[in-house]
């Protein structure tokens, strides 16, 4: 069964938790037992409704402070597809939170209060799925019954999000404007008959009809190795299969291919899924493939379609958003993990930062922090087989790890 990837973004009492409790609810997600804890849970509080954001907040301390700090993931499935909401934090201090949360994404949802309109963290929060080049995004424009449903204040709303598109780099990105209230389930699997004048898809409906594997689909093929498998039995003595996660784009059965970095040639002779064979793999499959012919490949390289060839760098530019409390400053050695692929790299200079509230560059900076984004500059020891991260999402991140600590410092995007 096909799965969507979302994640969500909001602001403090914005309502993200209870839409995400709303879904889960109408789409019979939620167990007897674990409802009636909430509802109990509801009447300590002393409201006389469900109050679905508890499913959601699972730390104390987002319980106590009604703020989400963790990125949790949470499951729900309807009839045709299952999806996994990554429910990231809005707030500054958890930018990293986010971005991690939402890497993996094909659709976010950010959430404005219509009392409010658009706020400072709505312009972080909309750089982000810019820079992980999100193709789609939903602005939930929520909490309308406390404005009365009134078309006129979510028209001024869409219309100041539109204004703040106009910025945007990423101009593929598709944004579907809805009006809701998620405490009363206005426009979140069914229509509102309190909004009979907005016309488009409620939220379940916009996300069981997007189409994100023709998107990924169209990206150049890119297979790294992840391990070789060489079964030690009569069966199968003579196989030789390699195992991975087709990072992007499509393989089939006869493609010619190229392996990097050795550049030896050959072509695929079979595509299993477990034990299955199949005809094609496309974005997101793991998958073993047998080549015709016996060549040298390991973990760590990778499979092409010899028309769709990345050149290898040594030298790359880009983005950086830092996830260390102590600061990225040139000169210090990291540890770069592209896919399977790990390579010793040094950052050799740092250009600027942003600030991601204004979109605005700014230059001379000495040092990143943590939760800053910046542009910089990285030598490695060997050759990484990337893409830019516009031309190609799945093959074009990396993160940086500390040698000493071993931590994850940073996550990069190639420019």
């Amino acid at each position: 069964m096909d799965i969507v990837r979302i994640a969500t973004a909001g602001s403090v009492d914005d309502g993200k938790s209870t839409l995400i409790g709303r879904l889960l609810f109408e789409t019979n997600s939620i167990t007897a037992d674990k409802l009636e804890a909430i509802e109990r849970a509801s009447k300590r509080r002393g409201v006389d409704y469900i109050d679905l954001s508890l499913l959601t907040d699972g730390l104390i301390a987002e319980r106590e402070q009604g703020i989400t700090i963790d990125v949790a993931n949470i499951y729900f499935s309807t009839p045709s597809r299952k999806y996994i909401i990554a429910d990231t934090p809005g707030h500054f201090e958890y930018t990293r939170n986010m971005i991690t949360g939402a890497s993996n994404a094909q659709v976010a949802v950010i959430l404005i209060d219509a009392r409010n309109g658009i706020v400072e963290q709505t312009h972080r929060h909309f750089y982000i799925t810019q820079l992980l080049r999100i193709p789609y995004v939903v602005v939930c424009i929520n909490k309308m019954d406390l404005v009365n449903y009134a078309q006129k204040q979510y028209e001024s709303i869409k219309e100041q999000f539109n204004d703040l598109f106009e910025k945007a780099n990423y101009k593929e990105q598709q944004l579907q404007f809805i009006p809701a209230s998620s405490l009363y389930g206005d426009n979140i699997s069914t229509k509102s008959t309190q909004m009979d004048w907005y016309k488009g898809p409620v939220l379940l409906e916009f996300l069981e009809g997007i189409e994100w594997h023709s998107l990924e689909n169209q990206f150049p093929p890119r297979f790294p190795v992840q391990y070789v498998i060489r079964p030690k039995s009569e069966q199968w003595h003579d196989f030789r299969g390699f195992a991975g996660k087709l990072a992007s784009g499509l393989l089939k059965k006869g493609d010619a291919v190229v392996a990097l970095p050795s550049m030896q040639e050959s072509t695929i002779e079979n595509i299993y899924r477990f034990e299955e064979a199949i005809d094609q793999a496309e974005s997101g499959d793991s998958v073993v493939i047998t080549l015709s012919s016996e060549i040298d490949l390991s973990r760590g390289d990778m499979l092409v379609k010899k028309d769709h060839l990345p050149a290898p760098m040594k030298e790359l530019s880009a983005q950086v958003c830092w996830l260390d409390h102590t600061p990225l400053k040139p000169g210090k050695n990291y540890l770069l993990q592209h896919g399977s692929n790990r390579v010793k790299a040094k950052v050799t200079n740092l250009f600027s930062s942003i600030n991601i509230v204004d979109y605005q560059t700014i230059e001379g900076v000495e040092e990143i922090g943590l939760n800053e984004i910046g542009y910089v500059s990285i030598k490695t020891a060997r050759p990484v087989l990337a893409d830019t991260y516009a031309s190609n999402k799945r093959n074009g991140a990396f993160i940086l790890i500390d040698e000493g600590t071993n931590s994850t410092v940073g996550v990069g995007f190639i420019g």
